[in-house]
């Protein structure tokens, strides 16, 4: 099953709804319309070699989970998929009967506090992330191997470049030799200090190199001094530049120049969804409900608007986090759902419609 072939052949879905902000309620009128469903594979593809979990379009605004999958989801208290058990009948756009055996309370438990809320927490990271992505004055600049390492050398230490300038050579002139027990330290040699039989490696092998290059160096020889590189320190350079690029590659502008406008410096829209799922993962405790056509829509929509400092929004959260601690403490809420009646469901459901094939 791929997307295309379920959109050609509607008779395998089971359900198909409206998502994201306009079942949140949290729509403007900008806002994209996004689909969520689900559909059952085929008899003889669920036997065969074919079985497919789930389905998107290639923006992923449009995601369909097997029956099989679903259930999977369910059972570990997925909130996209509690999400889509839960949505209002206005934003259904077809449900089969057998979703009828579907109840999502039979699923809640206390899972949700960490799902719901782990989910919040990783919304929360995004919009640290964009802060801080946001607050870089110019572009990172790729840096080599070579910024990364120092030398020690006649009692002092310098940055490699310094100490190739200071004694006026090349990289290329130089060598490294391995010492045990020193993690990312080397041994460095000069080529004119050294015998004219040998020949050293350089201290990279190019420019795009990402790691140092070590010589064979006859036993017994000086070095020139020790170097130290700082491999630890270079792969989070490489990791931070290349991340900060795919931002760039990737990210909404309109949404991005919204979060410019209000001046807030961080993701007001992940923030909004992080007090959505948060408030959501209270309400699970409290009331055994998953409301997901927020009722709340003004404060959270002021979130999304940048009414709210950063700081204010962190504090909020704390008191939430306690909140929701203590909510599902008093809770009489399974630990987790049961595997047992989910596995019956599933087994009701593929038997009632495979029958009728």
């Amino acid at each position: 099953m791929i997307y295309e072939r379920l959109m050609n052949e509607p008779e395998h879905f089971l359900l198909k709804c409206i998502s994201g902000s306009r079942a949140y309620n949290l729509d403007g009128p900008r806002s994209d319309t996004d689909l969520k469903g689900v559909f059952i594979q085929p008899m003889t593809e669920l036997y065969g070699l074919n079985y497919t979990p789930q389905v998107s379009n290639p923006t992923n605004d449009e995601t369909f989970f097997e029956i099989g999958r679903l259930i999977e989801l369910l059972l570990k208290n997925n909130p996209g998929v509690l999400e889509l058990l839960a949505t209002p009948r206005s934003h259904i756009l077809f449900r089969h009967p057998v979703m009828d055996m579907f109840d999502p309370q039979i699923f809640l438990s206390k899972l949700c506090r960490d799902t719901f809320a782990g989910y919040a927490r990783t919304q929360m990271q995004k919009a640290r992330g964009l802060n801080k992505k946001m607050n870089v004055r110019e572009a990172p600049v790729r840096k080599g191997v070579m910024d990364f390492c120092w030398v020690y050398s006649g009692n002092a230490t310098y940055s490699l470049n310094e100490w190739l300038q200071y004694e006026g050579i090349m990289q290329e002139d130089c060598g490294l030799g391995a010492m045990n027990h020193f993690k990312d330290c080397y041994k460095l040699f000069v080529q004119r200090n050294m015998p004219e039989n040998t020949r050293l490696n350089g201290i990279v092998r190019s420019a795009g190199s990402n790691d140092v290059n070590t010589s064979e160096i006859s036993k017994g020889m000086a070095p020139s001094g020790l170097l130290y590189f700082n491999k630890d320190g270079y792969s989070m350079h490489c990791r931070e530049y290349r991340e900060y690029h795919e931002w760039l590659e990737k990210r909404n502008e309109d949404r991005y120049k919204t979060n410019m406008t209000h001046g807030r410096q961080y993701d007001t829209k992940n923030m909004m969804h992080t007090m959505r799922l948060l408030s959501m993962a209270e309400e699970i405790a409290r009331f055994k409900t998953i409301n997901v056509f927020r009722p709340d829509r003004e404060f959270l929509l002021g979130i999304k608007a940048g009414n709210y400092a950063f700081d204010e929004l962190v504090k909020m959260v704390d008191e939430k986090m306690i909140s929701i601690e203590e909510a599902y403490e008093k809770s009489d809420l399974p630990e987790s759902p049961d595997p047992e009646l989910a596995e019956e469901l599933l087994i009701k459901i593929r038997k009632q419609i495979y029958d009728r094939q």
